[in-house]
């Protein structure tokens, strides 16, 4: 018979509560950098009545950040969206003035008739979503 050196396991080993530990504080530095406010909420679903018509100026709109779209209205009566979130690092767009919508974030500027780029460093449009307008109300479709 050979003799071993033989320990008594009672628990995880050492590398693996340190490693856990280490996993656990990584985890938590990630989610509290990753909830951003600035950053745009996905699109809402289909269905989903986004505000009414009164709430969006004429040559100007308003973002509906509960379902990351902006409702824009170049020229009265006629309503155009698209997805609030930026193309250049997804921060949600904010002011919508005088036929442009601005992010924020690093002073991208996008057309408030087509969503095309005006000024970057954003380099792609910001996506159409499709709406209804029903008497007073936009909905997404």
């Amino acid at each position: 018979m050979t003799s071993e050196s033989v320990r008594p396991t009672t628990g995880p080993a050492r590398r693996t509560v340190i490693a856990a530990a280490g996993a656990a504080g990584l985890a938590v530095a990630l989610t509290a950098c990753g909830d951003d406010d600035d950053k745009a909420k996905p699109v809402g679903s289909a269905g989903t009545v986004l505000g009414r018509t009164s709430e969006v100026p004429e040559g100007g709109g308003k973002v509906f950040g509960d379902a990351g779209v902006v409702v824009t209205q170049p020229t009265a009566g006629e309503f155009k969206a698209f997805s609030a979130k930026c193309t250049h690092q997804g921060c949600a767009v904010k002011d919508i003035a005088n036929d442009v919508i601005s992010c924020p974030c690093h002073g991208s500027e996008f057309s408030a008739t087509d969503g095309s780029v005006k000024k970057g460093p954003a380099t792609q449009p910001l996506p159409a979503e499709k709406i209804t307008v029903e008497g007073d109300t936009i909905t997404l479709t």
